[in-house]
């Protein structure tokens, strides 16, 4: 079935109200100076700090399509209620607030809301907001509202225009599916249209993770706009030609990582030469990391043709001139434990030099050790035969060694 809901207990709107916050924080900040900071679920939906001080509590309202406000739509004197508890907290007219509606629906045309609305221009003959207020607030039989209009009445009348006069309504805001496409238009014209949607989802992500971080108070200070538009900018780096995202560092496979079991090549590889445990879970994070990241750049088309072919040729060059020198003065009456010890040697170099070589990133601004790393396990791993090995014997061993652990 498809459409909207049109149960009244529908919690449709409402669910979307609480995804709707961060989302629309998001664009806010993207939009407004950089020099502005932002918290959510504070005064209000979102509290605004702008460089002089002046703090702006905005009420977010994502409303079902064709919702309009009157005069006595509870969402406007709701957010009133929460407004005059703010102005009478910080000194009423002393207070350095400004409030703002952002409502998915649009004012009626017949509101006295209208005056307040963002762009409109008093006339002349335009009857002081408070009366205008009043008169509409003397109509009202809701208990609700009649208690919000006793508190408003306590402000004297200079107050009550004072008051009155810091609300500005935006109606008609972007709807919460809206959002993506209108930062992605206004603020993400320096990304390549292919990848915009790709360096979105990262940003959004990182920002929905800061804002559960400010809302369960491992953050207690305010995110400012320039985190954002430093994210935005280093995520977009990444999409440059000659760069590539990377969005496996730190993460880990869903199974239990099994370094003394695993019956991989690559891992066979490691135990041959007496690699530990521990090295070897190293190895095992880093090949689930390189292969999930080459899978990732793959999905998203990232790579040129032939590309990832080109660059394992070169991973494997480089292997086999370090892998001469090591084994340079090797015979075949090699002893096992000097056959070990050399094999340790070129590991050593692929596990903790390799990384830090420019020569063998895939690409000039790509420094993760682990695609590098990972990429010799990757290699290790290939069938039938591994196109990098450590053990100095292993090519000539394989069939007995990893017949032993099928």
């Amino acid at each position: 079935m498809s459409g909207a809901s049109t149960d009244q207990y529908s919690a449709g709107e409402q669910g979307l109200g609480y995804i709707y916050q961060p989302r629309f924080a998001l664009l806010k900040l993207l939009q407004l100076p950089e020099s502005t900071s932002v918290l959510i679920e504070k005064d209000d939906d979102l509290d605004f700090v702008d460089k002089d001080g002046v703090k702006t509590l905005a009420s977010l309202k994502h409303k079902a399509v064709g919702d309009r406000l009157t005069d006595l739509s509870t969402d406007f004197w709701k957010s009133v209620r929460i407004w005059l508890a703010r102005y009478n907290r910080d000194g009423r007219s002393d207070a350095s607030l400004q409030f703002f509606l952002f409502t998915t629906g649009t004012v009626s045309d017949t509101s006295f809301l209208r005056h307040v609305l963002d762009g409109h221009v008093a006339d002349d003959e335009q009857e002081a907001l408070s009366q205008l207020a009043a008169d509409a607030l003397s109509k009202s039989g809701s208990k609700l509202i009649n208690g919000i209009a006793k508190e408003f009445h306590d402000l004297n009348p200079e107050e009550q225009e004072d008051f009155l006069s810091r609300i500005t309504i935006f109606d008609g805001s972007p709807r919460i599916a809206d959002v993506p496409a209108i930062i992605k238009d206004e603020r993400m014209r320096s990304v390549r249209r292919e990848f915009r949607d790709a360096v979105f989802e990262r940003l959004e992500g990182w920002w929905n993770d800061l804002a559960v971080k400010l809302l369960t108070g491992q953050r207690t200070e305010p995110i400012f706009g320039y985190e954002v538009s430093d994210k935005l900018s280093a995520f977009a780096d990444e999409y440059k030609s000659d760069n590539l995202p990377i969005t496996f560092r730190g993460k880990t496979p869903a199974g239990e990582i099994d370094a003394d079991n695993d019956p991989r090549l690559f891992v066979v590889q490691l135990r041959e030469i007496g690699i530990a445990s521990n090295r070897i879970r190293n190895a095992i994070l880093d090949y689930y990391r390189a292969f999930e990241q080459r899978s990732s750049w793959a999905r998203e088309n990232l790579l040129v043709a032939g590309e990832l072919e080109s660059y394992e040729d070169r991973l494997v060059d480089e292997w086999g001139r370090y892998k001469d020198v090591v084994f340079e003065d090797l015979h075949d009456e090699s002893a096992d434990d000097v056959l070990l010890a050399a094999g340790k040697a070129l590991y050593r170099w692929a596990d903790m030099e390799s990384g830090n070589i420019s020569a063998l990133r895939i690409r000039e601004g790509v420094t993760e050790p682990y695609v590098v790393r990972g990429g010799f396990h990757i290699l290790a791993n290939s069938r039938p035969l591994p196109r990098v090995y450590w053990h100095p014997r292993f090519l000539s061993r394989i069939g007995a060694v990893v017949g032993a652990t099928e």
